[in-house]
């Protein structure tokens, strides 16, 4: 098969799956998706989404944030992992918020990662998510698949988002960075493949991978 064969056959079958797409992290607003996005580095969608209710209980906006200390913070969301640093970026970046953008998340990659704690992968969800902007962030189910699949090298993350932009169309982005992580968690997870399950895999693989789960 070729690039474009793959890539047409995986936007097809995803749509079939995927034809309804939840947002991963329960959120309210920009603020409150860019904390829970934030808090999921690490860690999984479930255990932050465990955590998020008891945090935005007490602090769902900057101003809010900023009233409780980096220690009351820290406990709440020692749960999730990476508290101690964790805990001191959301309140800085809640202060900046409000001193510098009016309390308003701000709608730029740049400003965004400008952010403590807001790196590219945070700020493209936050871009896609809140803003509509269509962005590929790619995260461990990505970059696996789309080394499994023939579409990328899987040297680094940078990479993988570079192939994935330049293969997929435009206009898919936003709902297929999100498709390929339900059909990577589902169908193709890194411990337990089953060829049975992972059908796609199967069609497009990289024939090196297929041949290495087959032995």
């Amino acid at each position: 098969m070729t690039k474009i064969e793959k890539v047409n056959f995986i936007v097809e079958n995803l749509s079939k799956l995927y034809p309804e797409i939840p947002v991963p992290l329960n959120h309210s607003d920009e603020y409150t998706l860019l904390i829970a996005v934030l808090l999921s580095a690490q860690s999984t969608d479930k255990r932050v989404n465990e955590t998020t209710p008891i945090l935005f209980s007490k602090a769902s906006s900057p101003k809010e944030m900023v009233q409780l200390s980096t220690t009351e913070i820290r406990n709440i969301i020692k749960p999730i992992g990476l508290s101690p640093s964790k805990s001191k970026a959301i309140h800085k970046l809640s202060k900046i918020i409000i001193d510098k953008y009016n309390g308003n998340v701000p709608r730029t990659f740049e400003e965004l990662e400008e952010l403590p704690g807001v790196g590219h992968k945070t700020a493209s969800v936050v871009m896609s998510q809140a803003f509509g902007f269509q962005t590929f962030p790619v995260d461990t189910h990505i970059h696996r698949l789309m080394y499994r699949w023939g579409l990328s090298n899987g040297k680094n993350v940078k990479i993988t988002e570079r192939d994935a932009k330049r293969l997929f169309p435009k206009d898919k982005w936003n709902d297929l960075h999100l498709q390929i992580i339900y059909y990577g968690r589902e169908y193709s997870p890194a411990r337990g493949w089953s060829q049975e399950k992972d059908f796609i895999t199967m069609k497009v693989g990289r024939k090196s991978f297929l041949k290495k789960m087959s032995n």
